[in-house]
């Protein structure tokens, strides 16, 4: 055989391999991740996120995303708040630049004078690399950013004002680092891994949802790190870890308070409640508020899931007035709170109305607010009950309104509480010892903070009603009931 004609016939032996190859491989399971065939249930997901370590230098890896999702300065995590002065900051901030950083946050406040994550930032730029205490704020930054923003202005305010103290913490600075959980539980457990791994934070303020303070106190729990919640407030994390505590009391004390308020001031004991199945605020709330109705003699006449498909206010209110109902209770959850707004305008104030503290938003006084008028809210705190002397003054300053929600005002304690233990024990097992001390009891704003062994807060609820004022352009307003 000639050598040309060798040639020829390898080349073809070469050629029907490679379809031999391509073929086979085609035939081969298909391992390339897609969210079609790499979906997983919250269980699994729970699972991997409790044994899986972090892989640092993975870029494949979810926690990579993460990771994009906490600063201490050296990334915008709102991003509607572009400016170009903190865009300036914040990578100065990257680059380790901390005078210029703050040169730059600080004329971003001077435009926005209420953003708190540049108060944070500029708060953290000061201190530089000053030696320093860190505490960790994880808030739904993308879910509900106005509950992530009143977070943060709490958490803000405090850090502002131990920082500018002649004491400081034993005249130590305390920076904060921030983080976006997205209310997602799987997320807020990834970050709490992070926080746990970050040996410089000595604890952590949050989270927002009470699913997500579960699912992340899990972490806390195993890690030996102290979270202390301002607005979780389900009754599962009634003693459910040593490490998890709150400023905000339980869904038990505010379904018991709207519960005597309807039976005992409004005389009715037929209720019908609303709610979110999806929520596990909504439906301890429920849960919680059933008992004491049905413990003093009243009667829920029906309840309707918000967040069951085709949700139809309308048929809805009707079957509760078919139903007999006397009063209509407002359980819902941030993510509910159009669907109960739909339930108040179609109400049209012909029976009176009961609400959880997801109600409390701005959304209310500003959507058909003369359909609420009346209305009653168990919320944690009010305003008006302000215990700290300079507490509205220092809210003036820095946010440009005294009239901070409860949410602020639990987030600054949360803050508080944790400063008054890093004073003393400036571990992480001397924090959880000494917020676990009987004799643990600090002034905050909110008034006295102590907490019972199983990590809730002692104290009571506030009742408020929504009425007609000039304290905001609606033209509505909440106010105390004494």
């Amino acid at each position: 055989m000639s050598k040309r004609n060798e040639i020829i016939i390898l080349f073809i032996i070469l050629f029907i391999a490679g379809i031999l190859l391509a073929v086979s491989l085609s035939l081969m399971p298909n391992l390339t991740p897609t969210s079609e065939n790499q979906t997983l249930n919250s269980e699994v997901v729970k699972e991997i996120v409790k044994n899986t370590p972090i892989k640092k230098d993975s870029k494949t890896d979810s926690n990579v995303a993460v990771k994009q999702q906490i600063s201490f300065g050296e990334k915008i995590l709102i991003k509607e708040k572009k400016s170009s002065q903190k865009q300036k900051g914040v990578r100065a901030m990257a680059a380790g630049n901390f005078e210029e950083a703050a040169n730059h946050f600080q004329k971003a406040l001077d435009r926005y004078k209420n953003e708190p994550e540049t108060r944070i930032y500029l708060n953290n730029a000061r201190i530089g690399q000053e030696r320093h205490y860190t505490i960790a704020l994880s808030v739904p930054i993308s879910s509900d950013p106005n509950g992530a923003l009143e977070m943060m202005r709490g958490v803000a305010q405090a850090q502002y004002k131990i920082n500018n103290s002649q004491e400081k913490i034993n005249g130590i600075p305390l920076k904060v680092l921030l983080a976006d959980d997205r209310e997602n539980p799987e997320i807020a457990q990834k970050i709490a891994i992070e926080f746990t791994k970050n040996k410089d934070i000595l604890g952590v303020v949050g989270h927002y949802a009470s699913d997500t303070t579960l699912a992340a106190g899990e972490i806390y729990d195993k890690e030996k790190l102290v979270a202390i919640s301002p607005v979780s407030t389900s009754v599962k994390l009634s003693d459910f870890s040593d490490y998890v505590f709150r400023t905000v009391p339980s869904d038990s004390i505010a379904a018991k308070a709207l519960a005597d308020y309807m039976l005992d001031e409004m005389g009715q004991k037929k209720v019908a409640v609303f709610f979110n199945a999806k929520s596990g605020y909504s439906r301890s709330l429920k849960s919680e508020f059933s008992i004491s109705v049905f413990a003093k003699g009243g009667d829920i006449v029906a309840e309707f899931n918000f967040s069951k498909s085709g949700f139809d206010a309308y048929k809805k209110v009707n079957e509760a007035n078919e139903k007999g109902a006397q009063v209509l209770m407002l359980a819902a959850s941030v993510s509910t709170i159009d669907e109960a707004l739909q339930v108040v305008s179609v109400n049209r104030k012909k029976l009176p109305l009961l609400g959880g503290d997801d109600v409390y938003t701005p959304k209310t006084l500003t959507i058909h607010p003369q359909f609420s008028e009346g209305m009653i809210i168990a919320i944690p705190w009010h305003i008006d009950r302000v215990m700290e002397p300079d507490f509205s003054s220092l809210s003036k300053k820095l946010w440009r309104t005294s009239r901070v929600s409860w949410r602020t005002i639990l987030a600054y304690d949360a803050t508080k509480s944790l400063i008054a233990a890093i004073e003393i024990n400036p571990t992480r097992d001397g924090i959880k010892e000494e917020l676990s001390n009987p004799d643990f009891s600090i002034t905050g704003a909110s008034g006295k903070i102590e907490f019972f062994p199983w990590g809730d807060r002692k104290s009571k609820v506030q009742l408020v009603r929504l009425v007609k004022s000039n304290n905001f352009s609606s033209g509505y307003d909440f106010v105390p009931i004494d």
